[in-house]
Parts: structure tokens; sequence; C-alpha cells
């Protein structure tokens, strides 16, 4: 089983892992948040995300980051060595959730699925209004359905 190592802009990466072993309380091991403050900079970073790592050694760690180009990320990715270790962008719940749904795959597997998982995550489920046009009331009645 992959570890899964959250590093993001402080407070995300702390949440995220809350979510994460609130869902899966069997996963509280295998998960760490290392969330990045404000006020470091980009070596300080890398060094913090380097130490994560090494808890973690000859072992397959995903690291998932909030936001490519930012600090963050640009420490995750100077980091890891890109075998063993690999980073992946734009984490959100639906990411980490499927990634410790199939925790057990190998990591090239774990990547994909990730990234599939982010990008099934985000969906537009409000219906705008139609333009010009009244809105109809809504009714949860059968009998207010023509189809039913």
């Amino acid at each position: 089983m992959a570890a899964i190592l959250i590093v993001a802009h402080s407070p995300l990466a702390g949440a995220l892992r809350a979510v994460a072993v609130h869902a899966y309380c069997d996963c509280e091991a295998a998960v760490v948040a290392l969330d990045v403050p404000a006020d470091i900079g980009l070596e300080e970073a890398t060094a913090r995300v380097a130490a994560a790592l090494a808890a973690w050694p000859g072992q397959e760690v995903l690291v998932m980051v909030d936001a490519f180009g930012a600090t963050p990320a640009n420490a995750a990715l100077a980091a890891v060595d890109g075998v063993r270790e690999r980073v992946v962008t734009g984490v959100n719940v639906p990411m980490l959730w499927r990634t410790l749904c199939y925790a057990d795959l190998p990591l090239a597997e774990l990547v994909t699925r990730a990234a599939d998982g982010a990008r099934q995550g985000i969906m537009q489920v409000a219906q705008p209004r139609r333009q010009n046009q009244p809105q109809r009331p809504f009714s949860d009645d059968p009998d207010a359905h023509s189809d039913q």
C-alpha cells in the first residue's frame, strides 16, 4: 500500500487529512498532512517535504498538492524522486477518497485513479435560470409532474 502525503497551503492539508480519517478510519497511519505556512520559503518547504518523505524509506508515496506552480507543489516536485514518489496536483476530497479506495494498487495506477477521482468529482449541479422566463416552482407532489 502506498503512503499518501498531502502538501498544501495551511490549513488545507490538515483539513483534508481529517476528512480522510473521518471516512476511512483505518488509513490514519498511511495519510500524512504537511501544511505549508505563508511565511516560509521554497527551500524550507522543500526540506519539510523531504523530511516527511524520509519517514517512508523504500515505500511508494503519492504526494498530493493543492495548486500547480505554488510553493507546496514546487517543494514537492523538488523533493520527490519521480519513481517511487509521485506528485499529483489539484487535490480535492473526491481525489483523496478515490485514492484511499484503491490504495493497494501500484503507484502508477494509483496516480491515474487519483486524477480520475478529482475530475469526476467536479460537476456543475445548479441549473441556470432560463433567460427572460419565469422560474416554475418545484413541487415534490407526483400529481404535479406531467411525466408520472
